[in-house]
């Protein structure tokens, strides 16, 4: 592995968070040429704590812009503080009182009204003031076409144009990740601008060292109980939503939470809440518990 790789890899590391010899590459490599990283995979696979993980490692803030179904540019980029505008003119009001400005004093009072102060930045354009920052657009694939098509120049130029007030370019162009759980293909144009990976779920030894790493008060014989029935459950159980490395972290902190040191059917059976969301899937797997935690 490339020294610069793997001294990234061990900084991550230090965060908790392990990656491989892959994701270490194109991760710096997309922190090397200032290009967006986009993370495809199954949900909960660590796309997002991977955007975390690089802003603790680079030590910059992270700046996350939760996409969903209907958002547009406004909850991207910016809004006015209508109340503290509606305060200042009351003000001006109060302070003129009878003064007479004349039409360059009511040009003057409404220009004041879009002044900084009263400027809301949304997460793209405090990414863009604060750089260097980490920007997180998370879950780009719940937004629609016209949000994909903003987000196209936003990464092309890392500026902005606010009518009002002018031009906001970043000193430095952020560091992106976009994540998406493939709900639907993401436009061409998008991805040409990103480097990609595909984040998998891991293997078994690199599960077990993960909740070791993020979970240090769940013993390791604990922790390779639970991974080894989550690997099972992703293998062989035809769920409806397959655990990711989250629920099989949230499942082995319950289980340590209750003093679990040797994992048996019983108490397997009464935590699954930890582990899988849909009544089915809780059915087929107290199905399949007395198979894989036979003794």
């Amino acid at each position: 592995m490339d020294t610069r790789v793997a001294d990234l890899a061990r900084r991550l590391e230090e965060t908790g968070y392990l990656c491989d010899e892959e994701l270490a590459t194109v991760l710096f490599l997309s922190l090397e040429m200032s290009r967006p990283l986009l993370l495809e995979g199954e949900p909960g696979t660590g796309k997002t704590a991977l955007a975390e993980a690089i802003a603790e490692s680079l030590d910059r803030p992270l700046i996350r812009l939760q996409c969903y179904e209907g958002i547009d540019a406004t909850q991207a980029l910016y809004d006015w503080d209508f109340p503290r505008q509606i305060l200042h003119l009351r003000a001006l009001e109060a302070l003129s009182d009878g003064a007479k400005g004349g039409v360059e004093g009511v040009e003057e009072a409404e220009k004041s009204l879009y002044d900084e102060r009263f400027l809301l930045a949304r997460p793209v354009l405090a990414a863009l003031q604060q750089s260097p920052a980490v920007l997180l657009i998370d879950e780009v694939d719940r937004a629609d076409d016209e949000f994909e098509a903003f987000l196209l120049e936003v990464l092309s130029t890392f500026q902005v144009t606010i009518p009002e007030l002018g031009t906001v370019q970043a000193a430095t162009p952020p560091t992106v990740v976009l994540t998406s759980n493939r709900t639907r293909e993401l436009h061409d144009a998008l991805k040409r601008r990103c480097l990609y990976h595909w984040i998998d779920h891991p293997g078994l030894e690199r599960e077990v060292a993960i909740v070791r790493s993020r979970a240090p008060e769940v013993s390791a014989t604990l922790a390779r109980q639970v991974v080894e029935v989550v690997q099972q459950l992703r293998s062989d159980a035809d769920l409806l939503k397959p655990p990711g490395v989250a629920e099989t972290l949230d499942w082995a902190r319950a289980l340590h939470h209750l003093g679990t040191a040797d994992l048996d059917v019983e108490t397997a059976a009464r935590t699954l809440g930890a582990l899988v969301k849909y009544r089915d899937d809780a059915e087929r797997v107290r199905a399949a518990l007395d198979r894989m935690l036979a003794r």
